[in-house]
């Protein structure tokens, strides 16, 4: 039979009687036939499988062999032995190799026929050896993918025990030898396939023994890490990924980053060649472990590593957003890398260049898919243009092609900047180290103390937070310019983009602080910024007049021209500014004035003068004030003036009362700290004990205060400000001499705001001078903290309509001279009275101790901008609001129990910062406003309002136009530079430092807190880190720190 059969296949005949000859044959192998007949027709069929000229042939031998094997088993199992089947692995058959696919096939097909045959298990035996020699072989694709059939099939086959894990590491050391160097299609879907037959086999094998996968996963790593230059692990490996077990990622991304044998160039290469793996097809996870080996080195502080191969490999990631299979992984992979690369726009601005051309042709395809890849797409692009927002040239082709899709909020923008951070890394993944000094979870940067320098520390991050003022310093042009405010915008620069925890401003320490402080000394943060505000404002005027004169050029050549300029910034100085563009920045931020009346209770005669303000400084009601209020004059902090319990806090310098040049009186220099006071007119000057006669009712007491335990009364700020505008009696020995009478005569004062500032200053005289001891001591009452407070203002009138409520006695080629004392009212009543300027609290600074020579200071701070709505939501004129009426002061219900019930009902969501030094951490409006109640010795000291005006009025902000993509402005090249090159030396100090810090972990407790302060400590507990705790409140020597 075998003999005709052998004709038949290489005969002439048609096809069709070629088929039912076969036929034939194959029902004849239910008859008997000998043992030779049976092993010559093996052997036939066998040749003709292996063989076959053409598919015919080998589709017959396929028929004939099973049809005998089935009907002549015995027979079979003699034929098919194990020394055939090993001569078939070791040899091949006849002219075929060994490794041709068609072997193995056969042997697959023969175990299926004698399955039930006893010596089957000899065959699997022999097969387990064979096997894993065939893989330590590196079997090509196509080999590897029917070896995986074959053992998918016949498990037996396995190797069993030690050797499973020796297969399997060969089989992933096999994986990574594959490559396709095909780019058909076909091909590349069969290699593919191929690929997933072996990735199958070994996840079939981990699942079926858990032993081998952990060292399967090493072989993977080993494979991925060589920095051997002539082999490169195919990108097959990733097949894999997608067969690990998730639970998995923690134990063994820890085991990688912590491997002391794991040297940085392997993990280097290693991490290079898992983003390779975004480019293979299907496979799933693969984003997943990139991220978490990318966090993981960031939890260890390997961040050479990390910016390496983020420069290496963005564009990469990013090209492989073309590719629809991929794009979900290399969008996740590209996010965390850009998100986290936050030290320097190096890696965002390599793929900025490619952005334009992707989004037009997504947006031109119009898919539902592709729409919502770009609405992703452009939420990351946004946040990495508000993080460096200082290149419009490159950003603003970006803005034009995705201005169609919706912008994230600012909220949102910084939560995902601060989650997103290598600092901010979690450190789950390596819990045998330290927490990392990197920014803490408020994304805000403290500043290390110096040295008792919590005072400018403080007030500093007050300023900072100053929303508007931030941005307009951040957005000056001052190359070339060492000035105070050059050092400041580096300050408030690296203040928003450092990645440090903490940054130490010793430069402009040095440069701000005043002559007369002792370095490491306690200092009052008042008159610190009094100082500071009054140097900013000096140097400006000195450069506004250097600009003008064209003299910047010559600022240190001769002795005559510093002369020059000097005397010509003097002359700026006398010389009122008229309009916003002449004023300077401190000026049209903090600068307001104030307009004091003495009318004569003799002859009713009146004078009046203007005083500039940057602060104003509010005493405490006297504590018989509700019953006959008793005038007092507290004794000042070492930078208030003396003289006057309403004074504003930079008076004029004349000797009588006039109008005030307001430059000049607003930013007057103190240059002494001890008790150095600026005259006041004596007409102005009141006694120290002078009271208020009991018969006067020019002044209404509120009676709604809140009250406290045993009777006593809380004031508000509302209290101090109304005291602070009250009018005044001048009697005894603080009469006012009056020239119309030509002597002393009672007199009546009152003052008024007439020209509001941006950010209104309040400072709360809390020092008070005890005359018996000769000692300062502290005023500790509780302050409550309206968050919305009215301000009245009483706009000044133009010399037109002044006329025409005054009767002017004075030529006005005078009218510079003198012209309050020449005022006479003409008998007309100011018809209007002060409008109510809404403020919003935006930062207080607080004062721990007992006293000005001991204690801390840290503040709360919030960011409000000029327009913001959220007075609208809280505004309660009929609670929170100011005295309407110089005359008298409005009964109110309490400003803390409105707030708290404001915050309650419309649910105010305003972040809150407490900055204590290099500590920053969240807090909320409450807890500012209970702290006094908390903590007894720490007491609001200076208070800033921001006024929410209908639009922002200060010119040269182009937030609008999408040149300042985040709100603030983009930094100078070079501050940007400075920024970049700071950041990459900390990242470098924190990984030369965090093998140390491992070591110690053990044994050191963790310094900072990341869900804030307890609520039961202090927050302006002052230890030997600065904010940090320790120290107490009862430490007679504490100073401030």
């Amino acid at each position: 039979m075998d003999k005709i059969l052998e004709g038949l296949v290489s005969s002439s005949h048609p096809l069709p009687l070629k088929r039912v000859i076969v036929r034939k044959v194959v029902e004849s192998a239910e008859h008997w036939l000998d043992e030779a007949q049976c092993e010559a027709m093996f052997d036939l069929t066998t040749r003709l499988i292996l063989e076959g000229q053409d598919p015919f042939q080998r589709q017959v031998g396929h028929q004939v062999l099973e049809a005998y094997a089935r009907y002549h088993r015995p027979e079979f199992e003699s034929f098919f032995n194990k020394t055939f089947v090993l001569g078939l692995l070791q040899q091949g058959y006849h002219s075929l190799d060994r490794k041709d696919v068609a072997i193995l096939d056969y042997i697959h097909n023969g175990l299926k026929l004698i399955m039930s045959c006893p010596s089957v298990l000899d065959l699997f035996s022999l097969l387990q050896v064979e096997v894993l020699r065939m893989v330590c072989e590196r079997p090509e694709p196509q080999l590897c993918a029917r070896l995986s059939d074959l053992l998918t099939d016949f498990v037996q086959c396995i190797p069993k025990g030690k050797l499973s894990i020796t297969f399997c590491q060969q089989l992933v050391r096999t994986i990574g030898h594959f490559q396709c160097v095909s780019t058909q299609e076909k091909e590349l879907r069969e290699y593919v396939s191929q690929v997933t037959k072996v990735s199958n086999l070994l996840q079939n094998i981990w699942k079926a023994e858990p032993s081998t996968l952990l060292p399967s996963l090493q072989e993977v790593f080993a494979s991925i890490s060589s920095t051997d230059a002539s082999f490169e692990p195919s990108v097959a490996l990733a097949s894999l990924v997608q067969h690990i077990p998730l639970q998995m990622i923690t134990v063994l991304i820890r085991s990688l980053t912590t491997d002391p044998n794991v040297k940085d160039a392997s993990m280097t290469q290693a991490l290079c060649r898992m983003i390779d793996w975004l480019s293979w097809p299907l496979a799933q996870h693969v984003d997943t472990w990139v991220i978490a080996l990318l966090k993981g080195l960031a939890a260890v502080q390997k961040f050479t590593i990390l910016i390496d191969v983020t420069l290496l490999k963005i564009e990469l990631v990013f090209n492989r957003l073309w590719f629809p299979l991929v794009r979900p992984g290399a969008l996740t992979v590209l996010s965390h890398m850009l998100l986290s690369f936050q030290h320097s726009p190096e890696a965002f601005h390599l793929i900025v260049p490619h952005v334009v051309n992707l989004v037009h042709s997504f947006k031109s395809d119009g898919l539902p898919s592709s729409t919502t890849f770009l609405v992703q797409l452009t939420e990351l692009i946004h946040c990495m243009m508000y993080h460096y927002s200082g290149f419009p040239d490159l950003y603003e082709p970006i803005l034009e092609a995705i201005k169609d899709f919706p912008k994230p909020s600012e909220e949102k923008i910084k939560l995902i900047l601060s989650q997103s951070a290598w600092t901010s890394q979690s450190n789950s993944l390596a819990s045998c180290l330290s927490r990392l000094s990197g920014k803490s979870e408020t994304g805000k940067t403290g500043l290390i103390n110096l040295g008792n320098t919590c005072y400018m520390n403080s007030v500093i991050q007050a300023l900072f937070m100053a929303t508007d003022f931030r941005r307009q310093v951040l957005s000056l042009n001052l190359n070339g310019c060492n000035s105070l405010m050059k050092k400041l915008q580096h300050l408030f620069a690296f203040l928003a983009h450092t990645q440090r925890e903490a940054y130490a401003p010793r430069i402009f320490f040095e440069a701000s602080r005043p002559p007369w402080f002792t370095p490491r000394s306690q200092q009052d943060c008042s008159e610190y910024l009094r100082f500071l505000l009054d140097r900013l404002h000096e140097e400006e005027k000195i450069l506004k007049v250097q600009s003008s004169h064209k003299l910047s050029e010559s600022l240190g050549c001769s002795e005559t021209s510093l002369q020059e300029v000097a005397n010509k910034a003097a002359v700026l100085t006398e010389t009122p500014c008229t309009s916003d563009s002449e004023k300077t920045l401190i000026e049209k931020m903090f600068g307001g004035k104030l307009q004091t009346h003495i009318c004569c209770l003799n002859c009713r005669s009146t004078s009046q003068k203007v005083e500039a303000f940057t602060d104003l400084s509010l005493a405490f009601c006297p504590s018989s004030s509700m019953e006959n209020l008793s005038f007092q004059e507290p004794a000042s902090s070492p930078s208030t003036q003396d003289g006057g319990l309403m004074q504003a806090s930079v008076p004029g310098p004349s000797k009588e009362p006039g109008v005030c040049n307001p430059s000049t009186a607003a930013f007057a220099c103190y240059s002494a700290v001890n008790e150095r006071m600026v005259d006041s007119p004596d007409e102005f000057r009141c006694s120290e004990d002078t009271s208020v006669p009991n018969d006067s009712n020019k002044m209404l007491v509120n009676k709604d205060v809140p009250q406290k335990a045993g009777g006593e009364t809380t004031s508000s700020v509302t209290d101090l400000l109304n005291y602070f505008l009250a009018p005044e009696i001048l009697t005894g020995d603080n009469q006012y001499y009056c020239e119309n009478c030509a002597s002393l005569q009672n007199a009546e004062k009152t003052m008024q705001i007439t020209e509001e500032p941006e950010y209104l200053i309040l400072t709360l005289l809390r020092f008070s001078y005890d005359q018996k001891y000769h000692v300062r001591r502290k005023i500790l009452d509780n302050v409550s903290l309206p968050l919305v407070l009215e301000l009245p203002v009483k706009r000044t009138t133009s010399f037109s309509s002044l006329s025409e409520s005054w009767s002017l006695d004075v030529d006005f080629t005078d009218i510079s001279e003198n012209l309050a004392k020449k005022l006479k009212p003409s008998g007309n009543e100011e018809a209007c009275s002060p409008k109510l300027v809404p403020y919003l609290l935006s930062s207080v600074v607080v004062h721990s101790g007992v006293s000005s020579e001991s204690g801390h200071y840290y503040s709360y701070a919030r960011n409000i901008t000029g327009t913001e709505s959220s007075y609208q939501m809280c505004h309660q004129p009929e609670t929170l609001t100011l005295a309407s009426s110089q005359s008298h002061l409005l009964g109110r219900d309490s400003p803390s129990a409105v707030i708290e019930q404001d915050l309650e009902n419309k649910e105010m969501s305003k972040e809150w910062f407490l900055f204590n030094d290099s500590r920053v951490t969240f807090t909320s409006f409450q807890s500012v406003q209970k702290i006094t109640s908390r903590f007894p010795k720490d007491t609001a000291y200076v208070l800033l309002y921001k006024k929410q005006n209908s639009a922002n009025g200060l010119s040269g902000n182009n937030s609008t136009t999408g040149l300042w993509v985040n709100g603030d402005p983009p930094l100078q090249k070079e501050l940007m530079d400075a920024i970049t090159k700071d950041n990459k030396l900390y990242l470098q100090e924190q990984e030369l430092n965090a093998r140390a810090r491992a070591l110690q972990a053990a044994s050191a407790s963790c310094s900072f807190r990341p869900n804030g302060f307890d609520d039961n400590d202090p927050p302006g507990s002052c230890g030997p880190t600065g904010g940090g705790g320790g120290g107490g409140f009862n430490t007679v020597g504490r100073l401030v720190f």
